[in-house]
C-alpha cells in the first residue's frame, strides 16, 4: 500500500482539554481493547462564513462502532466529510484543526487523497451504485487502483458479496444492471464496493434511512457482522438502532450557530445516564 504522506507529520502527544479519551468498554456489542485509530482536535468547519462545527475533539477506537446522534443541522456528515477530506471538494469549505489516522497528519497538503479514501471508505445515505452491472461495480474500483488481473479481481468480487450476504441473491446476474437491485441490495453493493478496496475505516451516513425496514433491518445486521473487522463511524437518527449496534456515541447538537459535541462516551452511559442534561433530554425524546 501506498504511504499516505511523503513525509508524515507525527501526532501531537499534548491533548487539549475537552477531548474524550475513554478506557475499556465495558457496554455495548464485543470489542477489542480500544486502540485509538482516529484521533480528532479541535476541528472547526465553515462553509464560506457559515460556521458547521466548532472545536470538535474525540478519539475513534479500532475496530469498534462509534455512533454520531443528534437533530439534523447540527454537522453530523460535515464531520465524517472532513475525516477524508471529501470537504476539500466542496467550494469555499475551511477546515482548521487537527486530524490524525495511525499518526498520520491526515490536513498536511502533500497527502495522498487517492489512498486515503481507500484507507477511509465512505457510504452514503442514498445508494450510489454506478449505471454499469454489478460486477463493474466491484471491478471499476479495484481498476482504479492498479488491480487488474481477473483472477484476483474474480476472488475479490465474490468475497466481499458474501461479505454483504448477497452473493447467492445475484452470483447467477453479475453483468446485470446494479441499478436494477432492490434499494437494500444496492446499499449493501456500496458497502461491497467499499470493502473491495480493504479500507480500514468505513464512515456511514445514515445508510439506512433511505430503505424499508426490512432493508434496513439486513443493512443493520451487516454492520453488527462487520464490527471488528473494520472501524465504522454511523450517523443514524435512529435511536434504537444506535443502542443496538455501537460501542460508542457521540451526541452534536448546534450552539452559537455551529455544531458542537456535547457528550461522548460508551453507548451504554449515553443512553443510561448521561452527564449533560441536553444529552439526557435528546435520548429520552423531550428535545430534537
Amino acid at each position: 500500500m501506498k504511504p499516505l504522506l511523503l513525509n508524515p507529520a507525527p501526532a501531537e502527544n499534548k491533548s487539549p482539554e475537552n477531548s474524550y479519551t475513554l478506557g475499556p468498554l465495558q457496554s455495548g456489542p464485543p470489542c477489542c481493547e480500544p486502540k485509538t485509530l482516529l484521533s480528532v482536535k479541535n476541528l472547526s468547519l465553515h462553509y464560506g462564513d457559515k460556521p458547521a462545527l466548532k472545536n470538535i475533539s474525540l478519539d475513534i477506537y479500532e475496530g469498534c462502532i462509534t455512533a454520531l446522534i443528534g437533530p439534523s443541522g447540527c454537522g453530523k456528515t460535515s464531520f465524517l466529510s472532513a475525516l477524508n477530506r471529501l470537504t476539500d471538494m466542496i467550494p469555499n469549505c475551511h477546515v482548521t484543526g487537527n486530524i490524525h489516522f495511525n499518526d498520520i497528519d491526515l490536513r498536511a497538503p502533500n497527502l495522498d487523497l487517492l489512498t486515503l479514501r481507500r484507507d477511509i471508505g465512505m457510504i452514503f445515505q442514498k445508494p450510489v451504485p454506478f449505471p454499469l452491472s454489478i460486477r463493474r461495480n466491484i471491478e471499476l474500483p479495484l481498476r482504479e487502483h492498479g488491480i487488474n488481473k481477473k483472477s484476483e479481481l474474480n476472488a475479490t468480487m465474490q468475497q466481499v458479496l458474501q461479505d454483504v450476504g448477497l452473493w447467492e441473491e445475484v452470483k447467477d446476474r453479475l453483468d446485470s444492471p446494479a441499478q436494477a437491485l432492490s434499494g437494500g441490495q444496492q446499499q449493501r453493493l456500496c458497502i461491497a464496493r467499499a470493502l473491495a478496496l480493504k479500507p480500514k475505516v468505513l464512515l456511514m451516513d445514515e445508510p439506512c434511512s433511505a430503505l424499508d425496514p426490512i432493508s434496513s433491518a439486513v443493512v443493520e445486521d451487516l454492520i453488527k457482522r462487520l464490527q471488528g473487522r473494520y472501524t465504522i463511524i454511523i450517523v443514524t437518527h435512529n435511536l434504537a438502532q444506535a443502542k443496538r449496534i455501537a460501542n460508542y456515541a457521540g451526541f452534536f447538537w448546534v450552539s452559537e450557530r455551529a455544531g458542537c459535541l456535547i457528550e461522548f462516551g460508551q453507548c451504554k452511559q449515553i443512553f443510561e445516564s448521561p452527564t449533560h442534561e441536553l444529552t439526557a433530554a435528546y435520548v429520552n425524546g423531550s428535545r430534537g
